[in-house]
């Protein structure tokens, strides 16, 4: 008795201090946005003061085309998500229904690729994209990041269709249901848990995506990160209250919808995990 109590004493410490270790630099970085510039790297730091919205003033005013990329960076994440969540799902169902060497070697290939770093796919991927007229689009965007998710997207809704006994296919061809019926009506309901975690870390992602955007957008298509990075590199150096505002603004649509589908979170990262 007193053994499982201590257990559980440890779990919730150790939860506890991995929660603060995450919630710290976020917390620094909000309260750092409603302090006076000064104060932001006061020692010791200052805990009580008057909060001011000046900073997100002047980012308003100085840097009102963060708020237009912001538009880009939702139709990008958005997009991206669509694709790679239409891909995955019947990826995911070919190989959770079929076996063969094609197969096996494929899923091998997505994974290796996917372990390549980005860097080392957008050099030679420049100059194909300048000579279709993709550059600086949402297109091109949406079409990287949705690849760069695809194998573990399909993994994902792999080890979650598993779980749906081949059974239910087996009924649904009976009652004379068409193959695109069976992934609509069966598989797409019992395996929505899995879409929605695998969506969640594209979204993620590519609103928060920086590398592709610097060197495949310019104006047009420039997503919010690349904004931030321009209020790190001014002329007048960094004015850390504006940064922090900056960051503030596009943190929180994540951190919202991260807390809303927290649930789905978890059941992504933990698929496969229990086998019944």
């Amino acid at each position: 008795m007193l053994k499982r109590a201590a257990n559980t004493l440890l779990r919730y410490l150790a939860f506890a201090l991995v929660a603060l270790w995450s919630a710290v630099p976020v917390l620094f970085i909000v309260l750092s946005s409603l302090k006076r510039e000064r104060d932001i790297f006061a020692y010791p730091p200052v805990l009580l003061f008057q909060p001011t919205f000046d900073h997100y003033v002047t980012l308003w005013q100085q840097w009102g085309g963060f708020f237009e990329t912001l538009r880009n960076s939702l139709i990008v994440a958005s997009g991206a998500t669509l694709l790679a969540a239409f891909v995955s799902f019947l990826a995911g169902y070919a190989y959770s229904r079929y076996s063969s060497r094609l197969l096996a070697g494929s899923a091998f290939y997505m994974i290796a690729v996917r372990l390549l770093p980005p860097i080392v796919v957008t050099l030679p991927l420049f100059p194909l994209a300048d000579f279709l007229g993709m550059s600086d689009s949402h297109a091109l965007l949406i079409i990287l990041y949705a690849t760069f998710w695809v194998s573990l997207f399909t993994m994902i809704m792999k080890t979650f269709i598993d779980e749906v006994p081949v059974e239910l296919d087996e009924a649904a061809y009976v009652d004379g249901a068409s193959r695109w019926q069976t992934l609509t009506k069966v598989i797409f309901p019992l395996a929505l848990q899995g879409m929605a975690a695998g969506s969640l870390f594209v979204f993620i992602y590519s609103w928060n995506e920086f590398l592709f955007a610097l060197i495949f957008t310019t104006k047009h298509a420039k997503t919010a990160p690349l904004v931030i990075s321009e209020v790190m590199g001014s002329v007048d150096g960094t004015a850390w209250g504006v940064l922090f505002a900056g960051v503030t603004v596009q943190l929180l649509p994540v951190v919202l919808l991260a807390g809303f589908a927290q649930r789905f979170l978890i059941a992504g990262l933990t698929a496969g995990s229990v086998k019944g």
